[in-house]
């Protein structure tokens, strides 16, 4: 382990679980009223009762403390193997459908991403990169298994696509993809493009 990753640990070990999920919730709270931008670390430190140095100390920065908490309210997908690519898309779509989604929150952060630079990076880093790595393991061992050919034009877009699915269909339909609407759409769209012919 690093320097840097033993730094990091004994930062994180003065904050109990309990603690920083109230943190969290405070982050998301003023989210919700007030947006990124007007949020600020001396109105996160009075709503969750602590002091600005202990923010700082933690998080370095506001873009991490907000990443932090999107990423506790939401963690990242764990690695999974259901022994098939059509099973392990299936899992996907469970997991995803029935991960908690907080709206407000996401209309406050995703304009703000857009023209900050290190809250993009922060996020990338917390909630995106994680899940990346999750779909291309489960592509690898697809490929491992002779399911999908190693190099198919398509597995370069599979992130693009799951994420097209669940920003889609509440614009278009105006309800959530859910995890039975997940499955459907993986099945007749995402698995006929990743798969062996």
């Amino acid at each position: 382990m690093s320097a840097a990753a033993n730094a990091e640990g004994a930062r994180r070990t003065r904050l109990t679980p309990e603690r920083e999920g109230e943190l969290y919730t405070a982050v998301r709270d003023l989210l919700r009223e007030v947006g990124y931008d007007a949020l600020t670390m001396d109105a996160v430190a009075a709503r969750s009762r602590s002091s600005k140095a202990t923010l700082y100390r933690q998080w370095q920065s506001k873009p991490r403390l907000v990443a932090a908490a999107l990423r506790h309210q939401r963690p990242p997908l764990n690695r999974f193997d259901t022994g098939s690519l059509r099973g392990d898309l299936h899992e996907l779509a469970r997991r995803m459908g029935e991960a908690k989604k907080d709206v407000a929150v996401m209309q406050a952060v995703a304009p703000a991403a857009h023209k900050n630079k290190d809250l993009a990076e922060a996020l990338h880093e917390a909630l995106i990169q994680p899940e990346l790595e999750v779909l291309q393991s489960m592509l690898d061992r697809a490929v491992a298994r002779g399911e999908a050919e190693a190099g198919a034009p398509a597995h370069e877009f599979f992130p693009h696509m799951v994420t097209g699915a669940l920003m889609a269909r509440p614009l278009i339909e105006r309800c959530e993809a859910d995890a039975t609407y997940l499955k459907r759409y993986l099945d007749a769209v995402v698995l006929p493009v990743l798969v062996r012919n």
